[in-house]
């Protein structure tokens, strides 16, 4: 690729929410990789990740699949764990205060965090450091100085603070920190490139690079990319809302949630989470808009490649063959889980026992809905007693065959 090519890619699925500063961002790219293509260098480039969690879902990866950009034009990459920041919590786009983890929650949930990104990273050209090394180290007088950077204005002109303190609501001290330490771990690593989501902006653009310059650094530079909505299209892809699609499923089921994705969402899933080129992204978006590339096969194309990303070509074509069969052709899956019943089991029951629903609620409203059958007729009571063996039903997805 020549320059101007790299540029498009590493800009692709980006969002600044400011024109001006999107083209400055674009601007200094380009300059750097200009500098390091006659230096003979490579770029330096890193993406933190807090690990409060210890399951990822594919909206956790879309800066991952930024960084594998920068792998495979040659540059090397650091996957910063925040061993440190993870004791706070990013409060960036929360509105209320994070419960704060011990270090051996943190450390337990890093331990399967990095595995799970080497889904998308290329595991030989990864370098994998924990913030803890050079945090843990600062002194007060230290904090002093990089807290004097900033105003408490500052802060509280951000969207999240700025709702507690109309709602009066507790905005705590140690909250204002987060920022500094990420700041202090651009300078720390000496990158000239860091990546974030939206929710990352002041703490990259504003915090980052101020720190940086402040302690002498060329400040680097910010690549800020939009948020994957779910497969509902419209919030953030959050586990706790169940719009998720997780990165430890099984192909068949991530391509059978991409697929439930509404058509608007497509073009951000084919910019976010895909292998496509700018120019793939451009031709896939022009077809849905010219009415060229039906919706449905537009879908499908896009479901095969996100399961293809993050499995295989081979498993996103059996992924395929298996929806088509379902849903298409109207035939059950080859193999699914098996559940015993059990003597007096209702259907509520079995539902809960073979783990086809999370909770009563949950199972009576599908029930309610509709959205359960045996053998492909609707049983209309959570109550009733088991009917019979048979292939039970929940939703589009969920089989089990109960013996």
């Amino acid at each position: 690729m020549d320059i101007n090519e790299q540029v498009a890619l590493l800009m692709q699925g980006t969002e600044y929410g400011d024109e001006g500063l999107r083209k400055t961002m674009e601007m200094e790219l380009r300059q750097r990789l200009l500098e390091a293509e006659r230096e003979g260098r490579k770029l330096k480039v890193y993406c933190g990740y807090d690990p409060r969690t210890s399951d990822l879902h594919i909206g956790h990866t879309v800066t991952m699949r930024k960084l594998r950009q920068f792998q495979d034009l040659g540059h090397e990459v650091v996957f910063l764990i925040g061993t440190y920041t993870s004791l706070i919590g990013d409060p960036s786009d929360k509105d209320k205060l994070r419960p704060l983890l011990t270090q051996e929650q943190v450390m337990e949930n890093a331990r399967t965090y990095a595995e799970q990104a080497f889904r998308v990273l290329d595991r030989s050209k990864t370098t994998i450091r924990y913030n803890h090394e050079w945090l843990s180290g600062l002194t007060f007088a230290d904090l002093i100085q990089l807290g004097s950077n900033f105003t408490i204005q500052q802060f509280l002109t951000r969207e999240s603070f700025r709702k507690r303190w109309d709602n009066e609501d507790a905005i705590y001290l140690h909250e204002f920190f987060y920022a500094l330490m990420q700041g202090y771990d651009a300078f720390a690593l000496k990158t000239d490139v860091q990546v974030g989501g939206t929710d990352q902006l002041f703490n990259i653009i504003t915090a980052g690079r101020k720190i940086m310059t402040a302690l002498g650094e060329k400040p680097n530079i910010g690549i800020i990319m939009a948020i994957l909505p779910g497969t509902d299209g419209v919030v953030k892809m959050s586990k706790s809302l169940g719009n998720h699609i997780p990165l430890n499923s099984t192909p068949e089921d991530m391509y059978g949630k991409v697929m439930s994705i509404p058509d608007s969402a497509m073009p951000q899933y084919a910019r976010l989470v895909t292998r496509w080129l700018p120019a793939q992204v451009a031709a896939f978006e022009a077809g849905l808009q010219s009415g060229s590339l039906h919706p449905r096969d537009a879908k499908m194309k896009l479901a095969w490649e996100v399961t293809a990303t993050y499995y295989s070509e081979l498993q996103a074509d059996q992924a395929q063959e298996a929806f088509v069969r379902l849903f298409q052709q109207g035939q059950i899956p080859e193999e699914m889980p098996e559940y015993a019943l059990q003597p007096g089991q209702t259907v509520l029951d079995v539902l809960l026992a073979a783990a086809l629903v999370t909770s009563k609620s949950e199972g009576r409203r599908m029930v309610e809905q509709k959205g359960v059958r045996l053998d492909g007729v609707v049983l209309e009571k959570a109550d009733m007693p088991f009917p019979h063996p048979g292939v039970l039903q929940v939703g589009k997805r969920r089989f089990v065959r109960v013996k």
